[in-house]
């Protein structure tokens, strides 16, 4: 299997608030794309492994991705050993995405720094000849992603560059409404906490507005490189033109 675009999360509904409008998008235009979650989780303050794992399942069905797994590693304990590193090597090997999407390397939650050194150290070593792993027995080919880019989470950073996702924010929006156990549900008798309020939403939106606005969109979503960007040609850009 090789897809165009994988999607790396420490917890299920990480991408869909993060990226679910670009991945839609990339789907709409016959891109192969699939989601990795890290974990299940399982500390989370309100559903269980089994409801998020069904939320899981309709947020990628609303998304249209092609597949989506979970790495099972421990929520709250994400480390970046060998252990872990070949296990997402594996996965890199198995579905050789051209590009990577991964969490932003400062952040809030230690669970999102963890995964964004994990991911940047498999996808370096899922590319040496001499790192072996196998899947059902048989060796693997080394592959490494042509790059990687950085979503935005709970930090924000003057992006490298924002994607207009305007003609899919429907499909986003659905598919992290797919996560109800987690987000503003006024039937929910569950502990409140700060995603559950109705403002959090509120927020998610403006945020994708704001940064459509810097692209004269009605919305988008920012990624950041360290690396270089290149064009095709300079109509590809979307620029605000003036008054």
């Amino acid at each position: 299997m090789e897809i165009d675009i994988l999607a790396i999360g420490a917890h299920p509904d990480d991408i869909e608030l993060c990226c679910g409008g670009t991945l839609a998008k990339a789907v709409a235009q016959g891109s192969a794309v699939g989601i990795l979650d890290l974990t299940e989780g399982e500390l989370g303050t309100r559903g269980s492994r089994s409801i998020r794992r069904q939320e899981a399942r309709r947020a990628a069905e609303c998304l249209g991705v092609h597949f989506r797994e979970n790495l099972r590693l421990a929520d709250g304990d994400i480390r970046v050993d060998r252990e872990s590193k070949l296990k997402l090597i594996q996965v890199l090997r198995r579905v050789r995405p051209k590009y990577l999407l991964i969490p932003y390397h400062r952040e809030r939650h230690p669970d999102h720094v963890h995964a964004h050194h994990l991911c940047v150290e498999a996808w370096f070593y899922s590319g040496l000849t001499k790192l072996g792993t196998k899947l059902k027995g048989k060796a693997q080919e080394p592959w490494r992603p042509h790059a990687y880019f950085q979503f935005m989470q709970w930090h924000e950073f003057q992006p490298s560059f924002i994607v207009d996702i305007s003609s899919v924010y429907n499909r986003r929006r659905d598919a992290i409404l797919a996560f109800s156990s987690q987000f503003y549900n006024p039937k929910s008798k569950e502990p409140k906490t700060m995603l559950s309020e109705k403002s959090f939403l509120e927020f998610v939106e403006a945020r994708a507005r704001q940064f459509g606005g810097r692209i004269g969109v009605q919305y988008g979503e920012p990624f950041f490189t360290s690396e270089l960007v290149g064009i095709r040609n300079l109509f590809d850009l979307q620029i605000v033109r003036g008054a």
